[in-house]
């Protein structure tokens, strides 16, 4: 078999993929450069604290804002800018890597549209879990809860592949079992905040939406129904 010429030196990627991993890649170039003093003179060493500041998560001010009844268009913004803000290069290097990876399975799959409605639906939802459930005046920022929502449709994905094979369909949720547990077995380790309470509700999030966004997946999940 001859392979073509013509064909890309690496598989292509959806368009919606790029959209979602250039700001990350973008937002922390600046930020790595002006930790290093390269560009933004003394003053950039506090951009990315700044940063965390005007765009990442609070968790208390979403408790402010639920008492007050008071919704300031410069505070609703976080939930959909937080997972562009990372705390170091290597925390926004898994995130995009997550990106690149994830957004090309799913989005050969599902629409542009549907890939971007998991993405910052399980943003938005991780957010609103990350306010809800706890307690902490640690900022949630990085893209992992958008990132878990694209591991959500993958496995959904994957369930609907192995779907009639009995047990060997729980196969399926291999990949966020093993996420999971190393994710719990490093904050036993080295210590860690309660992230993953954002993950997991953007993983669930990425995963429901699928039955509703995916080519035929409400006619699918009906189609379940009937047969039980």
């Amino acid at each position: 078999m001859q392979s073509d010429p013509n064909a890309p030196p690496i598989n292509p990627l959806p368009a919606v993929v790029w959209l979602l991993v250039l700001p990350v890649i973008a937002m922390e170039v600046v930020l790595s450069l002006g930790a290093r003093g390269l560009v933004g003179g003394p003053g950039a060493v506090g951009w990315r604290l700044q940063a965390i500041r005007d765009y990442g998560f609070s968790g208390q001010v979403f408790d402010w804002m639920l008492q007050s009844g008071k919704f300031p268009a410069d505070q609703m913004i976080r939930f959909v800018t937080y997972p562009f803000v990372h705390a170091s290069l290597t925390h926004a290097v898994f995130v995009v890597v997550f990106i690149l990876a994830l957004g090309k399975m799913v989005g050969e799959v599902f629409r542009a549209w549907a890939v971007l409605l998991v993405f910052f639906g399980a943003a938005i939802v991780g957010a609103l879990a990350y306010g809800l459930l706890l307690d902490t005046p640690t900022p949630l920022i990085g893209g992992y809860p958008a990132v878990y929502g694209l591991i959500g449709a993958f496995t959904f994905l994957m369930w609907v592949r192995l779907a009639g094979t009995g047990p060997t369909q729980y196969r399926a949720f291999t990949l966020i079992g093993v996420l999971l547990g190393i994710q719990l077995l490093f904050g036993l380790l080295f210590g860690g905040g309660f992230d993953w309470v954002a993950d997991l509700a953007g993983f669930c999030t990425g995963f429901v939406l699928s039955f509703v966004v995916s080519p035929g997946g409400w006619a699918r999940v009906r189609a379940k129904i009937r047969q039980r």
